[in-house]
């Protein structure tokens, strides 16, 4: 009984002189040999034993990164975590809460591509990971700095009162600063359940930013929010151009008029997909899903994109050119600027460059289909479009316009990979019919048939003026038989007479035999091979050449009725003056070249590949192959 007394005296003994505080420098070198930074409890150590045990620290700091600025990378006022004891001898950690006070964390990216950021410091985790089940911040704060990336964000953490006894309390988050060099703000809350870090019960978040012009609204659920690898939420994009979206997330998206699209954001991994969306851009409504796949050596985009009712205009950002900024057209201030830029000058091709760091940032595979496409001044009926981008090389195969009818298919090539993009253009005009091409005209009412041709040219630049004013190829029309409004023959020959008698009268409908253009290019500049235009009442023949590089006209185009009229003006129609301000004058100098121009009358024939495309009806073959001579 001695014995026992004494033991019992001893142990009460040391219970009452016991203290915690001795263990402080064993935790702060096993903290230190397992992570390689100084870990320092300038307070007491207290610890309550119990089924559920809480260790208590006061005055905690963890050292930052060697490279880092600031000293510490978290530190805290008190930290309080409870332990399940039982299942701590079976070698499981299952922690009931843990509650932060003043917490203060600091992430920092790395000084360059090749240092992790300060966060990146436990290597590969070995064994089951920690269970959390609730998380209490009182008065936290955290910062993200990535001063390559020009962002530095501050955000405030608070714990809210949770809405049922067996659930955690919300987490309340606020913060501003810069995002890749955008004002930055965000506000949110999270819903969690019991267990945070339990995949069966996924974690519930509401956060809304702004990035500069970028505004998203967040909703849904996480996946073990500590690792922030699967997710599902419902996900509100907009902002005033899609361009912007480069800079914030890496996406290289052509300009684009304001946006607003809603839809579902997943991640699975290295795999991000923004599923079912809707929305408008610009005019046009968008609709379909977009992946993003980050486990390659660039990002690969692959998106299947629909749209019920394109505005042409919204797609031209893909040429460096701003959309319309008339009444009833969205668009936002830069690119009103921009447009009213464009309109001031003389030219009218889009000589933007494209970025080649763009081109080259990120791979994709994106189809586009608009069933229905409003363009006032184009007949387009509808678009079929596949793009693909891999390592700066972009094809887009096809590129397909319904057009007034009929359908130009096309293929371009862009090899980007060099400091000079080379481009290769494809494109095989079918069936446009004259009557649908000028849906608006009075004098083209009663206009029938149908035009064919094609088009190949290759060049360099990088930008679209740039590429066709370097380029080389070939772009030859025609049309075979059909017919067209006498009145506008009649101008074309300029017979005054007779054009105030279809004034007068009404217009008529005669056969139209024969028309084609064909031009050879070398260094931007169309050099007419063969032109003429043939009908039973006017012949029209002409050469001279297009350049697309100074952007002007000069071609002769020879009238010739075929019916006597004592007022015929029957001298050649000069075309000059530039694409945005085209001329058109009788050129009486040039009446010399009549005899000139009738004596090859005989030989002009459209060249045989684009003979083969044109429609020459039932019966008898058109007079394209025939000759011309009267």
């Amino acid at each position: 009984m001695a014995v026992l007394a004494c033991l019992i005296a001893a142990l009460l003994v040391l219970i009452a002189l016991w203290d915690w505080n001795w263990f402080k420098g064993p935790v702060e070198r096993a903290v230190e040999a397992r992570t390689g930074r100084e870990f320092q409890i300038n307070g007491d150590l207290d610890v309550d034993l119990g089924r559920v045990t809480t260790v208590r620290g006061d005055g905690l700091t963890f050292a930052n990164a060697k490279w880092a600025r600031q000293p510490h990378m978290a530190t805290a006022e008190r930290v309080e975590i409870d332990l399940r004891f039982w299942p701590l001898l079976r070698g499981q950690v299952r922690i009931p809460e843990i509650r932060l006070t003043r917490p203060d964390l600091l992430l920092e990216s790395g000084p360059d591509k090749n240092t992790p950021g300060n966060w990146d410091f436990l290597g590969p985790s070995d064994g089951n990971p920690p269970v959390l089940q609730r998380l209490l911040v009182e008065d936290g704060h955290l910062r993200f700095v990535d001063t390559a990336g020009k962002t530095d964000v501050r955000v405030s953490l608070n714990s809210g009162k949770a809405r049922s006894g067996d659930s955690a309390p919300p987490l309340l988050i606020s913060g501003d600063g810069r995002w890749k060099g955008n004002p930055f703000s965000l506000k949110g809350d999270t819903e969690s359940p019991l267990e945070l870090t339990n995949s069966d019960h996924p974690f519930r978040i509401q956060l809304d930013g702004r990035a500069g012009n970028t505004h998203a609204i967040a909703s849904g659920t996480l996946t073990n929010p500590f690792q922030l690898r699967i997710f599902d939420l419902e996900l509100t994009l907009s902002g005033q151009d899609m361009e912007d979206l480069y800079p914030l997330i890496g996406l290289a998206i052509p300009s684009t008029p304001p946006y607003r699209l809603k839809g579902r954001l997943k991640r699975n991994n290295g795999i991000w997909r923004y599923e079912d969306f809707n929305g408008t851009a610009g005019d046009s409504d968008l609709h379909g899903t977009a992946q993003v796949d980050v486990n390659g050596a660039r990002p690969l985009l692959k998106a299947d994109l629909v749209s019920k009712r394109l505005d042409f205009d919204d797609l031209a950002g893909f040429i460096g050119a701003p959309p319309k900024t008339g009444a009833g057209e969205m668009a936002n201030a830069e690119q009103k600027a921009r447009a009213a830029a464009l309109a001031a000058r003389a030219r009218i091709l889009p000589d933007t460059p494209y970025d080649l760091g763009k081109l080259r940032a990120m791979d994709a595979d994106v189809r586009w289909k608009a069933h229905r496409i409003d363009s006032p001044k184009l007949p387009l009926d509808d678009m079929d479009a596949h793009l693909k981008l891999d390592n700066g090389l972009l094809r887009l195969q096809p590129l397909n316009f319904g057009v007034a009818g009929g359908d130009i298919r096309s293929t371009i090539h862009m090899d980007a990979r060099t400091q000079t993009i080379s481009t290769q253009l494809q494109a095989t005009i079918r069936k446009l019919q004259l009557g649908k091409l000028f849906p608006d005209a009075k004098l083209a009412e009663q206009a029938s048939g149908g035009i064919s041709g094609q088009v190949n040219l290759s060049g360099h630049g990088n930008s679209i003026a740039a590429m066709l004013g370097s380029s080389d190829g070939d772009v030859a029309i025609g049309m075979g038989r059909g017919h067209i409004g006498n009145l506008v023959m009649e101008l074309a020959g300029l017979d005054i007479a007779e054009s105030l008698k279809f004034l007068v009268m009404g217009d008529q409908q005669i056969p139209l035999r024969c028309a084609f253009a064909d031009f050879s290019v070398k260094d931007g500049l169309m050099q007419s091979r063969a032109l003429a235009f043939d009908t039973s009442d006017t012949l029209i023949v002409g050469e001279g050449n297009i350049s697309l590089k100074q952007e002007s006209l000069d071609l002769l185009l020879k009238p010739r009725p075929k019916d006597i009229s004592i007022l015929a003006l029957r001298s050649p129609l000069r075309v000059g003056g530039s694409f945005k301000d085209p001329s058109f004058r009788p050129d009486f100098k040039a009446l010399g070249l009549r005899g000139a121009i009738a004596l090859t009358l005989a030989s002009i024939t459209p060249p045989a590949a684009l003979l083969a495309t044109l429609e020459t009806g039932p019966g008898k073959d058109s007079n394209c192959g025939g000759k011309y001579a009267r």
